[in-house]
């Protein structure tokens, strides 16, 4: 920088002096030549001059440093993981259907409305039936008149046993069409078979409805699960009971959950198994949701961790760089690691570190071994 300077100086005195003897008369040009030569041997001399002045104002060049950041390495907790991606469904997620043909005569219920076990959701035509049972009611109340005399008479000795028999027959007859005509009409009700939410409402008053329509969908946000495939190449990892972070980006929210069930068959497509985890009760969870899934296999309770961006791959090489501090002066020092795990932007050493190192974290792009550094 100060040599620059000091030829930029004399690169403008010697323009100067050029057009100063441009601009005189010359009587000839090696006069003139002779003059430009003497010019610049002063300048030269003043150039000299100031070098020496700068040099002994300023001092010699600082040595040069790269600044960097440094953090000490220590153990920590490492969990080994692997990831996928699932959706959460409802274990009690139903679509409710008549258990008879007929036309729909009344709607009880809205998409969102809180029912309960056996409630009655629709009403299918029922009239014919309750005629049906109306006659029974009175048949059967004639037959247990007849049964109750004819009981009376055979208990004082009087009549037949047959007529006796017949009574009693007959009642028991009707007593069996009736319940038979009660469970038919019970069936033109259409009931909730658990307790939840109605999620959707497919009845419609005048609707022609068979057996297998459906009629509404009732869920129980109370009981929801994590359904999700994961690569066979962990099945002998996965098991049932292994600690499962679920992160659920819609709410920005992680549930801390464990693996529920492990499927035993591998898909021949995918080459994947099923695993489920059952998720905690909570307002904000829906059926199908995305979720993304971790599933700790392993974990490491003494483990150097470091960030995984600090581990360069040079020619092959897995290395970190460090700083030595032991000595006046801070030096670089490139130390060749074994990474047994990348997880979550973080890499665990398993040798070539050691705890109380000082790991550069910032900087250490480009640096040497044995490089001065500025800490």
């Amino acid at each position: 920088m100060k040599s620059n300077k000091m030829h930029s100086l004399f690169l403008v005195l010697i323009t100067a002096a050029l057009l100063a003897a441009c601009s005189a008369a010359s009587p000839d040009k090696k006069t003139q030549l002779e003059n430009l030569k003497s010019d610049a041997a002063k300048l030269n001399q003043q150039i000299q001059k100031l070098q020496s002045e700068i040099s002994a104002e300023s001092g010699p060049d600082p040595v040069k440093t790269k600044d960097v950041a440094i953090v000490s390495l220590k153990q920590g907790k490492f969990d080994h993981y692997v990831q996928t991606q699932g959706s959460i469904e409802s274990i009690e997620n139903i679509q409710v259907s008549s258990k008879t043909a007929g036309i729909v005569t009344q709607v009880f219920v809205v998409e969102g409305e809180v029912v309960s076990r056996g409630q009655i959701l629709g009403q299918v035509d029922n009239s014919l039936i309750q005629r049906g049972i109306e006659e029974l009611k009175s048949s059967l109340e004639l037959a247990n008149t007849v049964f109750e005399r004819q009981k009376n008479l055979w208990d004082q000795k009087i009549g037949t046993e047959v007529q006796y028999l017949q009574a009693k027959n007959n009642r028991e007859n009707l007593e069996r069409r009736l319940a038979s005509m009660n469970e038919q009409n019970d069936m033109t009700r259409i009931k909730s078979p658990i307790n939840g939410i109605v999620d959707e409402v497919t009845l419609r008053v005048g609707q022609n409805i068979a057996p297998g329509m459906p009629a509404a969908r009732v869920v129980n946000n109370q009981d929801l699960k994590v359904k999700a495939n994961v690569s066979e190449a962990y099945v002998s990892q996965i098991k049932k009971g292994n600690r499962t972070i679920v992160t659920i980006a819609d709410l920005k929210k992680d549930i801390d959950a464990t693996v529920s069930f492990v499927g035993r068959n591998i898909n021949a497509l995918s080459r994947s198994f099923v695993v489920e985890v059952r998720l905690p009760s909570s307002a904000d969870l829906r059926p199908n949701m995305s979720t993304v899934l971790r599933i700790v296999f392993e974990s490491s309770n003494n483990a150097l961790v470091v960030p995984v961006n600090v581990v360069q791959d040079i020619n092959g090489t897995k290395v970190v760089y460090t700083a030595d501090t032991s000595g006046k002066i801070a030096v670089a020092h490139r130390n060749v690691v074994e990474v047994v795990g990348v997880y979550d932007n973080k890499a665990e050493i398993k040798s070539g570190l050691k705890p109380g190192d000082q790991v550069i974290t910032v900087g250490y792009q480009g640096l040497n071994d044995g490089e001065l550094i500025k800490i």
